[in-house]
């Protein structure tokens, strides 16, 4: 089914070209429409996936920012378009022209995990659209009612020779991750990212990987512990903390971290008054299987001394309470792999320069947050740390902003497809040269070093590579 439903986009795209830019916008509008008309629809089938969702979390998050990703690129898409022009080297300067030209690279391989099928799924074929690409979309098994409703969404405005997209019926995703693109995006874990990228190399296909990590959320001394604590606790409540830039863990003065513990306790309580257990307005891990991953990390964080508290009363249910974690120590698991899920882990450090190079020995994260109202401590943290992406002040709000990359480096992924760097990631970006028929390239051309044409051959040798060092030896250019 993935490998018939390639060759038909493939064929699809040869024989219509590259489109206009009305014809991207009309992607685009008819992307965004479904998005408006579906909403509803899609939270209600998002809640059932998760045994619990808020349908405010699903509009923000997956609908209105996909919106907003959507917009962007509407609005900018017929300048992105436009062939850039560059100065050519002096020596071929002139008459001559030089751009720089953006083409589609063909069919474009979306594979969405399971925390945000929509957002993830539709962000990157809002950016493969831009690019004038068609797509094909493999969506979670995990999410089986978002997937019918994002499935029925498409197929109403695309045809299966622009868009194809296939769900948790395959059984094996092999079938879709193993197919030739002309560019493939993956949005998951790191594990599978390497065998996505095995894969990709017998194809030499071209790769974007988002894949998350620990995002640290650094608190300088100078910053209120109960706004830290607040702004922190609302990244890992938001979803149960199943998003790939939630903070993943704070590093917090030593000396505060017991106050910044109640400080978090007491801001979930503030954003969940009545507690967790049958609350709507509380998402909910989202199977058993997570559920164990999760108690499973906090039964080896108490093992091995890590203090646990647990915001508010807990049933032992996938809807889980904020559990923060203090006394915790680098040989727990909690500190060695991406949480992804209602777990703070709270670091205390002696000074800023140690929490600096405890980051740095670390994989470096999808995002990381930082704490501080004094500018020279904020861009020392910036300068000397590496993410995909960073909030000062708050968290994962750099993430919304459409007119951005979105993106990881190193262990957190790399490649973006926010924006006008998303427009360019899924575009083959080819320099064009127009050579002025008067233009004499023949004086590059053999014989060298004889007559006139040597003379001007000799003079821009000398003006560009300058003289060899005679101490080195070596045959001095023109005494071959």
């Amino acid at each position: 089914m993935p490998e018939a439903a390639l060759k038909k986009l493939k064929e699809a795209f040869i024989e219509a070209g590259a489109p206009s830019a009305v014809e991207r916008r009309q992607h685009l509008d008819q992307l965004k429409r479904q998005l408006s008309r579906y909403q509803d629809v899609f939270a209600d089938a998002a809640s059932i996936d998760f045994g619990g969702r808020p349908a405010f979390e699903s509009r923000l998050i997956e609908v209105i920012g996909t919106t907003w990703i959507v917009d962007h690129a509407r609005r900018n898409v017929k300048k992105w378009m436009k062939p850039e022009f560059r100065w050519p080297q002096m020596l071929f300067g002139g008459p001559n022209k030089l751009h720089v030209t953006y083409q589609p690279k063909g069919v474009v391989g979306i594979i969405a995990p399971w925390n945000m099928s929509l957002y993830l799924s539709l962000g990157p074929l809002a950016a493969a659209l831009a690019a004038g690409n068609r797509a094909m979309i493999k969506l979670p098994e995990d999410t089986p009612r978002s997937n019918e409703v994002i499935r029925t969404m498409i197929r109403e405005v695309f045809d299966d020779s622009t868009v194809a997209i296939f769900g948790e019926e395959l059984i094996d995703p092999a079938e879709f991750s193993n197919l030739p693109y002309d560019h493939l995006i993956f949005t998951g874990s790191e594990r599978v990212a390497k065998t996505i990228m095995a894969a990709a190399a017998k194809n030499l296909t071209p790769l974007t990987l988002e894949l998350g990590g620990k995002s640290p959320a650094i608190v300088a001394k100078d910053y209120p512990i109960q706004d830290a604590a607040l702004r922190i606790a609302h990244g890992k409540a938001a979803m149960s903390g199943q998003i790939c830039v939630s903070p993943d863990y704070a590093l917090v003065p030593r000396d505060s971290v017991e106050a910044f513990g109640d400080a978090v306790v007491s801001a979930f309580n503030q954003f969940y008054p009545h507690g967790v257990v049958g609350r709507e307005e509380v998402c909910a891990v989202i199977n058993d299987k997570q559920l164990d991953r999760v108690k499973s990390l906090l039964a080896d964080a108490e093992s091995k001394g890590g203090q646990v508290r647990s915001a508010t009363t807990w049933d032992g249910g996938r809807k889980v309470p904020l559990q923060v974690v203090t006394n915790v120590s680098d040989d727990m698991r909690v500190l060695q792999e991406e949480v992804f899920g209602p777990i703070l882990p709270v670091v205390g450090y002696d000074n800023l320069d140690a929490c600096i190079r405890d980051i740095q020995h670390r994989p470096k994260p999808l995002a990381l947050y930082a704490f501080t109202k004094k500018p020279a401590i904020a861009n020392e943290i910036l300068a000397r740390t590496q993410s995909g992406g960073a909030t000062v002040n708050d968290w994962g709000w750099h993430v919304v902003n459409a007119a951005v990359p979105f993106g990881g480096t190193g262990a957190s992924g790399f490649g973006s497809y926010h924006g006008v760097e998303g427009f360019r990631e899924l575009s083959n970006v080819r320099p064009v040269f127009r050579r002025h028929p008067a233009f004499p390239t023949e004086f590059f051309h053999p014989p060298v070093n004889q007559g006139p044409r040597g003379l001007f051959q000799n003079f821009w040798m000398n003006l560009y590579a300058g003289k060899g060092d005679p101490n080195l030896g070596g045959t001095p250019y023109g005494k071959e």
